[in-house]
């Protein structure tokens, strides 16, 4: 139950030159129980865990002057009011606030703090959507429903369509199936929680005062035991609700054939290319999972409030196309657009999914961004897949190539534990199609309403990267984006040899085999780098 708890609530939401050193990191970390706090900011060598040594960079940093760089969020929203980021966020100084006019003529009305693709002119909102499976599988049911076995046989896109159409199935069948067992635990637990509450008049309940308790009632004995039970696999009362609302949402909307919200922004959604749809709303009515990618990013730091963000001289530049559900192809290019066009020097983008039907409108904006020197930083998954076997979309590949663009990075999650139990156990990897790994598990950043929660997934892990990517941009601005992208690829810290438990198997490899570097990001390393090279003197982007 633990696990596919874990597994879960982590999704709910995705040769080189090594660094100078290569460091083993045992799992116990002396008897370490509990992530450290803010361990991704710490230092492999003196603090035994894998974070990326960002107060060490800032030690090497100090003395030497920093440029603004702006860092695009494509996500679910960002709550701009937050205390840790309200001083961060990016504002289009050429537009008049709120005069419902395009001023500067980008075919966006107020885009003041950015744009959000999943809006309407009325000022609605797209919270949920279903996944892409679910979309595919509609769509080619309803192409095949009238054909003869005939026609079917004859039609290339039939065996596709029968892929998508097993898959489905038994991806429904088993989440049902999933969804029963948990669900009698959640009502056991929900129930003796609520007894519990009312026979000791209390809010919270501990473990501690569990196991203190006794009564000669059976049945708040038995509600204890419940309740002892959940706490002995590391679950509270947050996380059986998460749990719940994967299971739910994944059902009512995700799988959910009849689902489609795409009414409530008014485009045509066939159309792939068309643009300027959406409002300015860029916080949106889903933005827990933006919010706490930018705070990872650059909150402010030192304000002695919250959290630090990574990134010291920062904008975040809010960009909404993430719902809760597969992000649409049509929003995602847009949405790269967008950011280039408006000035984003770095996009970061924690989402994925299985299928892309328009990825040709992807990898057109793809490959603009490239155009600009833009760098692209990547979630590389929670789906605990080899990347190189099932591709996590958007993807660095151009389909009608081949090849992969120079300024896109893929990340994978790393835990703070080490050992074979350093890749986290939701982590996607790829030997060929994931480039390093960073810090995803038990990451504590900013949450709507002037809230902090932890959040783990390689979503975290990407703005973690971007974080560090950002730095080297701000303190290095005359480096490019493929120089900065073969910077943090070849500063990375040296795990390969470390033996790793492959995420979703009990198979053990060598963390080299998880990752094209085997390394995991670092800050210091990065700076050093940085400092030694020789920038070229590109532009970050073509004017």
């Amino acid at each position: 139950m633990k696990k596919l708890l874990l597994v879960f609530i982590a999704i709910s939401l995705c040769g080189n030159i090594q660094a100078d050193q290569s460091v083993i990191i045992k799992s116990d970390n002396d008897s370490i129980k509990t992530a450290p706090s803010s361990w991704w900011m710490l230092d492999p060598e003196a603090d035994l865990v894998p974070g990326i040594s960002t107060e060490k960079a800032y030690k090497f940093l100090e003395g030497r002057t920093s440029q603004t760089v702006t860092v695009a969020v494509i996500d679910s929203g960002i709550d701009i009011d937050h205390e840790d980021l309200k001083d961060v966020i990016w504002t289009n100084v050429d537009e008049i606030a709120g005069n419902g006019v395009d001023d500067d003529q980008n075919g966006y009305i107020d885009d003041i703090h950015g744009w959000n693709f999943l809006g309407s002119e009325e000022g609605d909102n797209v919270k949920y959507d279903s996944y892409e499976l679910t979309r595919e599988y509609v769509r080619l049911q309803q192409k095949y429903a009238g054909m003869t076995e005939a026609q079917k046989e004859n039609d290339e896109e039939w065996a596709y369509f029968r892929k998508i159409e097993n898959e489905y199935n038994s991806t429904v069948e088993k989440m049902e199936n999933q969804f029963a067992g948990f669900n009698n635990f959640y009502e056991q637990y929900k129930k003796a929680e609520r007894l519990l509450k009312a026979y000791t008049d209390r809010e919270e309940l501990t473990r501690e005062d569990l196991i203190s308790w006794d009564s000669p009632d059976d049945k708040i004995t038995l509600a204890r035991d419940i309740m002892l039970t959940a706490f002995d696999n590391g679950l509270d009362s947050d996380h059986m609700e998460q749990g719940n609302e994967y299971f739910t949402t994944a059902l009512n909307y995700g799988y959910n054939q009849d689902f489609d919200p795409r009414k409530i922004i008014g485009d045509d959604i066939d159309n792939p290319y068309e643009k300027t749809y959406g409002n300015n709303d860029v916080i949106g009515n889903y933005a827990f999972h933006g919010t706490h990618v930018a705070g990872i990013i650059a909150a402010s730091r030192h304000n002695g409030v919250g959290v630090d963000g990574i990134a010291d001289n920062v904008r975040i530049m809010v960009v909404r196309a993430v719902p809760n559900g597969d992000e649409r192809d049509k929003d995602v290019a847009n949405a790269i657009i967008y950011a280039v066009e408006n000035g984003a020097q770095i996009i970061n983008m924690s989402f994925g999914k299985r299928f892309s039907p328009d990825k040709e409108a992807v990898d057109k904006a793809v490959k603009f961004a490239e155009s600009k020197g833009v760098l692209l930083i990547h979630a590389a998954g929670n789906s605990a897949h080899n990347n190189d076997e099932i591709i996590h979309y958007p993807s660095k590949t151009i389909a009608s190539t081949g090849e992969s663009v120079n300024n896109w990075l893929e990340v994978g999650a790393v835990s703070w534990k080490g050992g074979n139990e350093l890749p986290a156990s939701f982590s996607n990897y790829g030997k060929q199609s994931v480039d390093l790994f960073a810090p995803g598990v038990d990451i504590l950043s900013s949450a709507p309403d002037q809230k902090y929660k932890e959040a783990s997934g390689t979503s975290m892990a990407a703005p973690v990267t971007t974080g560090v990517a950002a730095m080297i941009m701000s303190y290095f601005p005359g480096l490019s984006a493929e120089e900065v992208r073969n910077i943090l690829i070849k500063s990375t810290v040296d795990f390969s040899k470390q033996k790793v438990t492959i995420p979703g198997t009990e198979e053990e490899t060598k963390f080299g085999e998880l990752s094209e570097t085997g390394g995991v990001v670092n800050a210091y390393q990065a700076v050093k780098l940085a400092q030694k090279s020789r920038p070229k003197g590109k532009k970050l982007r073509k004017e």
